[in-house]
């Protein structure tokens, strides 16, 4: 049976060098304990936020502690994920955890004795050179006046953070450690080790009953946890209610979406588009399991690559060499960016015992971005090296020119960047195919983008959303709740093309961002903005807008932001492109014009 290789037997070549933020364990504690002493300093501001000097000089303290503390907070997470096996780092991220809730509650007093300020006065400030660097913030603090809590329940609401993380940092480790999975057969008939990089390939395998192994051993080991994973996500669903009454917000999506000054009219722009856009969702599947030769797919046949005569599966490096021609029309100083990150170790790549699944990009203002990755070699593998790195240029770029306040951008546009570099390199791929059997494979890896991206995660929006809904009029959220709900929107998205079989009821039970509630939903509109921005780029607008875009950082409203890149997604215009090209590469596909 193969092993999964530990992590000591992964070539230093191949792991991230996190030496850039501290040199060794030992400066990480040095740094801790120093800025353990140093929060006393920023208390003292307390209660005296009534002139323009001591504002600019507690607010200028606030951003150096808090750009001292995620340089900590990241280096401690990211050892972790290298493997959470490891004691010692797990024990780093605790304090980490635990230093940012008096970080949290050193500075609750900031916001509170902003708002409790004049209007007037806030926007003057915000007008005067000396606080360029927080003219948003300032803006911000008007916006948000109505729903911030006086300067003892702010603090009160600090200090819940110490816990109302747990219910995500539980399933981490449940997701990364303890979570077993039964061994499975191969395509060669050998008995392997499971895991999330194992079961991403053999669920692209031709072999069917590879597949629905695969499928069984990853979703009982879910299933049987069910119980156990529903108190969880309950728990984590009723800390967002339980935030949403207590700064008076009508509901969870609307806080959410308030938090990051979004309107409302864009979440509602892209169910409609989506409901209205199912057609080709479901044309997709029917088209597919004609292919196959199939009278109804099931969940498991949803992944497997339907050009038989076609199999992407490259090494890193080459990997590397495609993204990086794919990337060529954003510009050389762009590319060398993305080079520097491929030679310098700015990537992890393989898969290790104990590691983190999935993927990721991460880093502090100081230090520039990382990638996590467990690369396996397939398609996918190379599609999410671009997007990734996508994620890191979009940090790097608003670190590079932002002051700290304003470099960190909303969730809101995280996507964007990431899905742009995924839409040039298909792009590309589909430019430089050898031949008819490649430019089909890459048609349908475009449409599956389509369906994993845009369809897939506004599924997962509307199945929070019910989740919410429920835990807000005080229903039960059981797993037998949870398991009804989402085997609904489910059947409802795929049509009558694909069996939803039963274990996919229990998928909601192993997505890890529904602990990051209504994030999901931003892939959407990411991949909205991204087919846009891209075809803008492809077709001669340039970059200009695009750079300012990812320069931007959280400078200003994010849906303006998206403006400087020439989208506006509070029109359909944008989703209408979308669906648009969705239904033009399905033409494509079936040789229609």
């Amino acid at each position: 049976m193969e092993q999964i290789k530990s992590r000591s037997q992964i070539e230093e070549r191949y792991k991230w060098d996190l030496s850039p933020m501290f040199a060794s364990d030992e400066k990480w504690e040095e740094e801790f304990a120093a800025l353990s002493e140093k929060l006393p300093l920023l208390e003292e501001f307390s209660g005296k936020l009534t002139e323009q000097k001591t504002i600019l000089d507690c607010l200028k303290l606030s951003d150096e502690l808090s750009t001292s503390y995620g340089e900590l907070y990241v280096y401690a997470y990211q050892r972790r994920d290298e493997d959470a096996g490891v004691a010692e780092y797990c024990a780093m991220c605790d304090k980490a955890d635990a230093l940012g809730v008096k970080l949290s509650e050193a500075s609750a007093f900031i916001t509170p004795e902003l708002t409790a300020l004049d209007a007037e006065f806030l926007l003057e400030l915000s007008k005067r050179a000396e606080f360029s660097d927080y003219d948003y913030q300032l803006k911000e603090i008007v916006r948000r006046k109505q729903h911030t809590l006086s300067k003892a329940e702010e603090k009160l609401l600090a200090g819940v953070g110490l816990f109302s993380d747990g219910f995500h940092d539980a399933f981490n480790m449940f997701d990364s450690l303890d979570v077993k999975f039964k061994p499975v057969k191969n395509d060669e008939g050998r008995r392997v080790e499971m895991s999330h990089g194992v079961y991403s390939k053999l669920l692209s395998s031709e072999d069917r009953k590879v597949r629905k192994a695969a499928f069984a051993s990853m979703f009982a080991a879910y299933g049987d946890m069910r119980h156990t994973i529903a108190q969880l996500y309950a728990g984590n669903v009723k800390k967002d209610v339980f935030f949403t009454r207590a700064r008076n917000y009508p509901d969870c999506l609307t806080r959410a979406m308030s938090g990051e000054n979004v309107p409302r009219k864009v979440y509602d722009n892209l169910i409609k588009s989506v409901h209205g856009g199912l057609k080709h969702l479901h044309g997709y599947m029917a088209w597919r399991a004609e292919k196959m030769g199939l009278s109804k797919l099931h969940m498991y046949d949803l992944h497997v690559p339907v050009v038989k005569e076609y199999k992407l599966s490259v090494s890193y490096e080459e990997a590397c060499d495609i993204v990086k021609k794919a990337l060529a029309p954003l510009g050389e100083e762009y590319l060398s960016h993305i080079r520097e990150a491929m030679e310098n170790r700015w990537i992890d790549v393989f898969e290790n015992k104990g590691k983190r699944t999935g993927a990721y990009s991460w880093g502090t203002y100081r230090s520039h971005p990382y990638v996590l990755l467990n690369y396996n070699g397939t398609a996918h593998d190379v599609f999410t090296i671009a997007h990734e790195l996508g994620h890191s240029m979009h940090s790097y770029y608003s670190d590079k020119n932002q002051p700290p306040a304003k470099a960190q951008y909303e969730i809101f546009v995280a996507e964007v960047a990431s899905t742009v570099n995924e839409v040039l390199l298909l792009k590309y791929m589909l430019e430089h195919g050898k031949d008819e059997a490649e430019r089909e494979y890459l048609l349908t890896y475009y449409l599956d983008m389509f369906r994993t991206t845009l369809f897939r995660q506004t599924q997962f929006a509307e199945f929070e959303e019910k989740a919410h809904d429920l835990a807000e009029k005080d229903m039960p959220l059981t797993c037998d709740v949870l398991d009804k709900e989402y085997m609904k929107i489910n059947r409802r998205y795929y049509g009558k093309s694909v069996v939803s079989d039963k274990q996919i009821a229990w998928e909601w039970a192993r997505i890890p961002h529904f602990y990051r509630s209504f994030y999901v939903y931003k892939y959407a509109t990411g991949l909205t903005s991204a087919v846009s921005i891209a075809h803008g780029i492809l077709n001669g607008g340039g970059t200009e807008g695009y750079m300012k875009f990812l320069s931007a950082g959280g400078s200003m409203p994010p849906v303006e932001i998206l403006k400087l890149a020439g989208v506006d997604l509070t029109t359909l215009a944008p989703f209408e492109n979308a669906m648009r090209e969705m239904a033009d590469t399905l033409k494509l596909l079936k040789g229609e014009k």
